[in-house]
């Protein structure tokens, strides 16, 4: 499940979904922006591409698909990302336009730095912010911040994992990755981008008052992140790409553990305010009691 849609989803409303408006709205354009953030990295790194076993049969790269065409594209993309980010409201507008500074510069990092994937954090995870900008025209920091946070350390794991079917390749074409900087210490550095990943999604749960199915999904992805990095074998592309993948199951619990949780806080809020209605109920009838005592 995309970042921005967990974000919307933890500003609803108790009991309620987000506007399915703003649903679509949201989707058309993260689907947009990460075209053409994935049209940006092939036009950068078309020559890259072309000598990397798993990369060379890309179009751009194989040549089924000119340069200018790529740029006509990509320009498309762009043209209906702002049609759709001119629906919302301009605390947001700001804010999405701000990310497209790092759509642009994200493919560049892996040629001067070991950390093209926290980069890719940065960038893919912006909705993160944007989610709860777009409904209240403003940002709970204390819940987006720890909510951006632990969506980057959660792509520090699943992209440096994908990082290391390539790093041969990498070696050759002189590109750079948290997989070679990591090296054979992948794995405690993978335990350590878990840890904080959780304990930031717990404290975005805690500030926005979030209930138990919420920090039930935590602990059941806390448990598919120790089993992926004891079963994942860095060496065996194979491993990391089936590691890869099983990132999507973890994405969906966290966003069934959002809903159910709004829908668990909804009923809460409710047995609350029938407990007040009772008490204050029983408050009057007890006080009416001397009262009439006293006027009779």
């Amino acid at each position: 499940m995309s970042t921005w849609m967990r974000s919307c989803q933890i500003t609803a409303a108790p009991g309620c979904l987000p506007d399915l408006s703003i649903l679509a709205l949201f989707g058309t354009g993260a689907v947009l922006m990460r075209g053409a953030g994935c049209t940006i990295n092939d036009l950068w790194d078309k020559d890259i591409d072309s000598k990397v076993a798993r990369t060379k049969s890309r179009p751009i790269a194989r040549g089924d698909i000119s340069t200018l065409d790529a740029w006509m594209f990509l320009g498309g993309q762009l043209s209906l990302a702002l049609l759709v980010l001119l629906e919302l409201n301009w605390h947001s507008i700001v804010l999405g336009a701000s990310s497209l500074a790092l759509v642009t510069t994200y493919p560049l990092v892996k040629r001067v730095s070991y950390w093209p994937q926290l980069m890719l954090g940065l960038t893919f995870n912006w909705g993160a912010l944007l989610g709860w900008s777009a409904i209240h025209a403003s940002c709970n920091w204390p819940v987006v911040l720890p909510l951006y946070g632990a969506c980057i350390s959660w792509t520090m794991i699943y992209d440096t994992i994908y990082a290391h079917q390539d790093k041969v390749d990498d070696v050759l074409v002189k590109i750079k990755s948290t997989a070679l900087k990591f090296k054979e210490n992948t794995k405690y550095y993978l335990a350590g981008f878990s840890t904080s990943m959780i304990a930031l999604l717990l404290l975005a749960g805690y500030n926005c008052q979030q209930t138990w199915p919420f920090y039930t999904s935590i602990g059941i992805t806390g448990a598919l992140l120790v089993s992926q990095i004891k079963m994942l074998n860095i060496d065996d592309p194979q491993s990391c790409w089936k590691a890869f993948k099983s990132n999507r199951r973890i994405g969906l619990i966290i966003f069934l553990g959002i809903v159910t949780g709004n829908l668990a806080k909804e009923i809460k809020d409710s047995k609350v305010k029938k407990s007040n209605i009772i008490t204050s109920d029983t408050i009057l009838s007890g006080t009416s009691l001397p009262l009439r005592k006293a006027f009779s």
